[in-house]
């Protein structure tokens, strides 16, 4: 497993907007500087390639277009900002051409990567969270395999809807980490930040010490869930896995 500095770009990474919070109806705190936490990544085993949903897993640089053989938006890296292989959802299919999800690009929008710079993959994994409700769903070839709560954006800082991807699978270094066991990054970003926010905008699904959270809209974005959960969407899920948040 590859140890990663702390560097600036891991927490403008998951110290994201969903990352913090307080308890519901309490004031606001003013922004504070955002810690900058250490991560290992977590490798992610290649799901077999025919599954319901496809990923792409980039064998060379790429460049993203805004359509087949369009103008170029991006330019992709075969490693993301922590070490592991870029691997994007794919959501649609032309020939020669993908198109796909990725955080370089704000939220609902995709763009097209040839065929030629990637290895199609699949999975049959699909996470599914219910905002209003504050859960989250595991599904397996469309069968629930687990349920669990999640701690939601508060109101103001409410966590974005839509389709993202599993983008990294991480293990924070520090046993006190605020991120708890672990962390998913997703592809999105949170677009309702408090002004003068330090951290970055990325969303996760990550643990937390703060355990009465869990289950409440208290953060600024992320999803919090228990740590008993993560671990098995850690070991189950690959890269690239489509986490759909419903209102």
């Amino acid at each position: 497993m590859k140890r990663l500095a702390a560097l600036p770009v891991l927490a403008a990474l998951l110290v994201t907007t969903g990352c913090g919070g307080d308890r519901a109806g309490a004031p606001k705190p003013a922004p504070t500087p955002a810690p900058t936490p250490a991560f290992t990544h977590v490798k992610s085993s290649s799901p077999r390639p025919h599954g319901r949903h496809l990923t792409a897993r980039l064998t060379h640089p790429a460049h993203l277009r805004t359509a087949p053989g369009g103008r170029t938006l991006r330019h992709l890296a075969v490693r993301t900002e922590f070490g592991s292989a870029t691997v994007l959802g794919v959501i649609g299919r032309r020939a020669g051409w993908l198109r796909v999800i990725t955080p370089r690009l704000p939220n609902h929008r995709s763009g097209w990567i040839p065929v030629r710079d990637a290895r199609l993959d699949g999975t049959d994994y699909e996470i599914r969270v219910d905002r209003s409700a504050h859960r989250a769903t595991l599904l397996h070839r469309r069968t629930a395999v687990l349920r669990f709560p999640v701690a939601v954006g508060r109101p103001g800082n409410e966590t974005p809807l839509g389709r993202f991807a599993i983008t990294d699978k991480l293990k924070p270094t520090d046993a006190t980490s605020p991120y708890g066991c672990c962390a998913l990054a997703l592809s999105g970003h949170q677009t309702k930040l408090e002004p003068g926010w330090p951290g970055g905008d990325r969303l996760a699904i990550h643990g937390t010490p703060a355990t009465w959270s869990i289950g409440q809209a208290v953060s600024l974005g992320c999803l919090r869930a228990p740590a008993r959960a993560l671990r098995r969407l850690m070991r189950a899920v690959p890269l690239g896995t489509p986490v759909v948040i419903r209102a």
